[in-house]
């Protein structure tokens, strides 16, 4: 008889190192003062799915990536891409982590945020259809 070593589940957390991986997080708090909006708005905004959250540090605390944010408010393709990914079967947390992964085929900036922001919602998209397929 051997000695197995005991079954783990290898399966990595996709939210381990999220909070280092996004560049900057802004609390609700945060969102509410950059927007103009009340608390209550831009939770609202949360539940609508126009943002995604997670809670980050210490305390826990819901925070937004603030590239989903332009200066009017969540980014108009964000919910749409969003939708997209989250049908190809991607929780909320690795929406934001694919987000904010480096894609060298996208035209443009590395990031599929940075590339939306950059004016490629299309490609953007097609790539979360080809992820989802």
């Amino acid at each position: 008889m051997t000695d197995a070593p005991p079954e783990t589940d290898e399966t990595p957390d996709p939210a381990a190192d999220l909070e280092t991986l996004v560049p900057v997080w802004l609390t609700v708090p945060d969102v509410a003062e950059r927007l103009g909006l009340p608390l209550s708005a831009v939770r609202r905004l949360i539940e609508d799915r126009e943002l995604l959250s997670h809670r980050i540090g210490e305390r826990r605390v819901i925070a937004v990536p603030e590239g989903f944010l332009d200066a009017d408010g969540p980014l108009p393709a964000l919910k749409g891409t969003v939708t997209v990914l989250n049908d190809g079967g991607m929780t909320d947390v690795e929406a934001i982590r694919w987000l904010h992964t480096r894609d060298e085929t996208l035209p443009g900036p590395g990031t599929p945020i940075e590339a939306i922001h950059a004016g490629f919602k299309t490609e953007v998209r097609r790539r979360a259809m080809e992820e989802a397929f």
